[in-house]
């Protein structure tokens, strides 16, 4: 069974409730597994749990799915691994980075999502929740400059997300790889996602018409920026 990882720039049901193009194509990906797949949410990034999983509900109820969510402050079980191993679609949100890695971390979500993903259950998320798959990752999660983060390395290489929608993103990313303390990878805008099956990229899709993916390395000295094909979702 193919492995899948989906990771959004922005966007999302969080970010563009009136465009669901983003969603659907994540659950187009999940209905390869169950005609009705089981979706579950995942807020670990954010503290702020209502105002994240209202916007989910209604999202979600429109499709044929059945959404669920994890709090690992108000468990639904005991059984964490068999929870995330009967879900065919985890949806990881935004908000903080570092928090939300510590917190797997302590409750051994790190090894589980792992786990998961090479049994074939859908792995995505939006900005923090797309940051926390790669190698690295740029992160506004301590208040300042933006730095990099060491993610989980389901996928290698770095990921930046926001990347055309929040000013320090770009010169920041490629400072960080000028100065070699960022490993070449990707950067997405808002409305931007990127679809990788096995490991590899399969295609990069938007919601909106402007959103773009890059692939972002370097070269004898210069960071090179590379526009991918970008298709509708």
């Amino acid at each position: 069974m193919p492995t899948h990882l989906i990771a959004l720039g922005g966007g999302g049901f969080a970010m563009e409730p009136d465009n669901p193009a983003l969603d659907r194509y994540l659950l187009t990906v999940a209905q390869s597994r169950r005609a009705y797949p089981r979706v579950c949410f995942v807020p670990s990034a954010t503290d702020n749990l209502d105002a994240a999983l209202l916007p989910f509900y209604r999202a979600f109820a429109q499709f044929d799915c059945v959404p669920t969510h994890l709090s690992l402050f108000n468990l639904p079980t005991a059984d964490l691994r068999g929870f995330i191993l009967a879900q065919d679609l985890i949806y990881v949100g935004g908000g903080n980075t570092r928090s939300l890695l510590a917190l797997w971390r302590e409750w051994g979500l790190d090894a589980v999502f792992r786990e998961a993903w090479a049994a074939g259950v859908v792995l995505a998320g939006m900005s923090a929740g797309a940051n926390c798959w790669f190698a690295q990752c740029t992160t506004d999660s301590v208040p300042g400059e933006l730095r990099v983060l060491p993610g989980l390395g389901l996928l290698p290489g770095s990921f930046t997300p926001h990347y055309a929608n929040e000013p320090q993103r770009r010169p920041s990313l490629r400072r960080f790889l000028a100065e070699g303390l960022l490993q070449p990878g990707y950067a997405a805008d808002d409305g931007a996602a990127l679809h990788f099956v096995d490991g590899r990229l399969a295609r990069a899709i938007r919601s909106r018409p402007a959103a773009q993916a890059y692939r972002v390395s370097l070269s004898g000295g210069a960071v090179l920026e590379e526009p991918l094909a970008m298709t509708a979702a």
